[in-house]
């Protein structure tokens, strides 16, 4: 599975930005697909999640109500739109996919979208 990120910049507080993740490879073998962010000395963090099957969405704390995960499986594409951003949300985006075969997890990173908040 290949990922590719496209979307980040710079946006003044307040604003919004919609980034995108393009997958190729075997996708069919995807059972979901979440973005990741990492600000600058800190760890990688979960920001959404979606699963392929249900539909199952999940975010973190910090960005409930602020920011919608979504995906176009015919497209093999996943979005994030994010409303209201704030400094904190500085970071770089990663888009991840998860596959699993015989109880093993294997996870797909793509190389990162730069999101830049000033304060």
């Amino acid at each position: 599975v290949q990922l590719v990120e496209s979307g980040g910049g710079l946006v003044q507080a307040g604003g919004s930005l919609t980034l995108s993740c393009a997958a190729s490879g075997s996708t069919t073998s995807i059972n979901a697909m979440g973005w990741f962010r990492q600000a600058p000395g800190k760890q990688r963090e979960l920001v959404a999640r979606v699963t392929t099957g249900g539909g199952r969405t999940n975010y973190a704390d910090s960005v409930k109500g602020r920011f919608t995960i979504s995906r176009d499986n015919a497209k093999n594409l996943m979005y994030l739109q994010m409303n209201n951003l704030k400094p904190e949300d500085t970071a770089m985006y990663y888009c991840n996919a998860q596959t699993a075969w015989a109880s093993i997890t294997y996870n797909y990173w793509g190389q990162g979208t730069q999101v830049t908040v000033p304060s």
